[in-house]
Order: structure tokens, then C-alpha cells, then sequence
């Protein structure tokens, strides 16, 4: 049966098969991106990046992202940091990059060997102090990263059921068709480092981290005033995410570890 070669990485705990574009003709079925991501059956991931050529002169490489169900997303955070380190190790870039996305070309730069930051595109639809039927938390903002993610601020993110409501929550009206997000953020060591949980749609399931949903938390404590530039977040799985908001032009950059597990091979075909 054919098989094809992939890299398990993490960033921040989030984590993702890496497969080389030039390995395969054509696209992977949904279906086999599931079964490669499902975590009893397959080799178990919050998603799968397919890094591969892009024909413009001024871009070293293009990233696509398929979240854990097999379904094309515009950006992940996370897993762009791990793209960088990914195509450096291919010789696609000397550490400094701009590749493509769904959400447009982005640049990053591996600082180090588990040290990457991405400047990701420029933030949108912030609406402040939603009002969300049916939820029982008591303040709620969004924005898009890239993704659009709903931000709840909490007393302790520790205390939140993350499963039951951000199942419930990331299909409410106002986020239809597509859906979104669900973050929580609390202040945490001394009120400088906030600490997030994040419901990510595709996955369906908290995850360890979530690069955007962090971007977004870091703009809306900006915008609220309750931080100010670089903002330190806390990730589920332990490691720090810093991010840096440009209020005056929407600019968001986002650095964290990015972090080789594994390498291996899948059979793509039954």
C-alpha cells in the first residue's frame, strides 16, 4: 500500500501531522485527513498541514491547514509556527519566511530551534460586550484572527465545563452558519498572565492550545484596557504564548515554542 512520510509537531501543545506537499499529485481525501487525525485509529492530531510550493517569486512556501475533522480552515496559529520550523528544516527558508495562507501571506521567523513568531494578519470584526442567548457566563466579546473566535471572561478558567458549553456555545445564533471559537481567559500570576481554554470547531473538543484564540484574547484585553502590549496567555497544556498588538493597525505577532515530537509514515491508501 503507498505510504506517505509525516513529521508529528506541536506547538504549545497543539498539535499536528506535517506532511511535505511535493510527496503526493493530488489532494488528500477528507475522510483519510480524519482517519489520519483521529487519535485511537489513526496517528492522532488537532489537525494536518500540508506545506508545499507556491508559484509567486516573493513566497518561500504555502501552508494548508485541514482541522481534525478533514475540513479546510483559513489560519491556525499554531500550526503556522510549526510550518516555519517545518519548511526550514526542507530548506525552504533561512529563518526568516513569507508563505501563504488562506488568510493571506504571512511572514515568520524561527528565533530558535523550538522558537518561532508569525506576524499574522491584521484582526477583524471585534464587537465588544456581546450579548450570547442561552450562555450563563456574564461577559462576552469576539474577534477574527484569522478564524473568528467568541472570548468569555472568567474567574477561573479552571471551573468552566469547556466540552458542554462550548459545544453548545460555538453554534449560537449570532456565529451562524459557520460557527466559531469558544475561548475562556481568567488573570493568572498576579493579573500580568492570563490563562485561556479553548473549544476549537473541527475539532470538537478543547484543545492544549490555540494560536488565533489567543491572538484574539491578547486584542480584546487590549481594547478593554486590562493589558497592554506584548500580552503574556497561558495555554491548557502549560507553555506561554506572547502576543503583540498594534491597536493603531490592527497587527498581530505571535511567538511560542514549535516543537518536533516524531517523524513516520501513514498508508494513505486502503
Amino acid at each position: 500500500m503507498p505510504t506517505l512520510g509525516f513529521t508529528k509537531m506541536h506547538g504549545a501543545g497543539n498539535d499536528f501531522v506535517m506532511v511535505d506537499g511535493t510527496e503526493f499529485s493530488s489532494p488528500l481525501a477528507r475522510e483519510k485527513i480524519a482517519a489520519i487525525c483521529d487519535r485511537r485509529r489513526g496517528v492522532g492530531a488537532d489537525g494536518l498541514i500540508v506545506v508545499g510550493p507556491d508559484p509567486r517569486p516573493d513566497v518561500d512556501f504555502r501552508m494548508v491547514y485541514y482541522n481534525a475533522d478533514g475540513g479546510e480552515a483559513e489560519m491556525c496559529g499554531n500550526g503556522a509556527r510549526c510550518a516555519v520550523a517545518f519548511a526550514a528544516a526542507r530548506g525552504l527558508h533561512g529563518g526568516r519566511c513569507r508563505f501563504a495562507t488562506a488568510s493571506g501571506v504571512v511572514a515568520g521567523e524561527q528565533h530558535g530551534a523550538h522558537d518561532v513568531e508569525v506576524l499574522l494578519p491584521g484582526w477583524q470584526d471585534l464587537a465588544l460586550n456581546l450579548k450570547v442567548d442561552g450562555s450563563p457566563f456574564a461577559e462576552h466579546h469576539a474577534c477574527n484572527t484569522g478564524v473568528p473566535h467568541l472570548v468569555i471572561v472568567t474567574d477561573d478558567v479552571d471551573a468552566v465545563d469547556v466540552r458542554r458549553w462550548g459545544a453548545r456555545l460555538r453554534f449560537a445564533e449570532q456565529f451562524a452558519p459557520a460557527g466559531t471559537n469558544v475561548n475562556w481567559i481568567a488573570p493568572a500570576a498576579g493579573g500580568r498572565e492570563w490563562a485561556l481554554r479553548t473549544y476549537e470547531r473541527g475539532v470538537e473538543d478543547e484543545t492544549l492550545a490555540c494560536g488565533t484564540g489567543a491572538s484574539a484574547a491578547a486584542v480584546i484585553l487590549c481594547h478593554l484596557e486590562r493589558l497592554t502590549s506584548p500580552v503574556s496567555i497561558r495555554t491548557r497544556g502549560g507553555d506561554v504564548l506572547v502576543i503583540g498588538v498594534d491597536l493603531g493597525g490592527s497587527a498581530l505577532s505571535l511567538r511560542g515554542p514549535a516543537v518536533t515530537s516524531f517523524r513516520g509514515e501513514v498508508t494513505i491508501d486502503e
